[in-house]
C-alpha cells in the first residue's frame, strides 16, 4: 500500500520511507511512525513522517 494518502497513516503504523539524503539512491528505512508531518490529505511522493528513532522521510510502503 502506497503512502500517498494521509488517512492510511497513522502514529505506531510499521512503515518505510525515504530520507531526503536517500532520495537519489531510493534507500529504505524502516521504523513506526511518531508524528505525521505532512497536513495535505494526499502527496504525490508520500506522506513525511517523523519516526520514533527520529528520522524524518516521506512514507513509500506501509509494511
Amino acid at each position: 500500500m502506497p503512502g500517498t494518502h494521509r488517512k492510511n497513516i497513522h502514529p505506531g503504523l510499521y512503515v518505510a520511507i525515504v530520507l531526503k539524503a536517500d532520495q537519489r539512491t531510493g534507500k529504505l528505512t524502516q521504523g513506526f511512525v511518531q508524528d505525521i508531518l505532512t497536513s495535505s490529505a494526499v502527496h504525490p511522493r508520500g506522506i513525511k513522517v517523523r519516526l520514533d528513532s527520529g528520522e524524518v522521510g516521506r512514507v513509500q510502503h506501509i509494511l
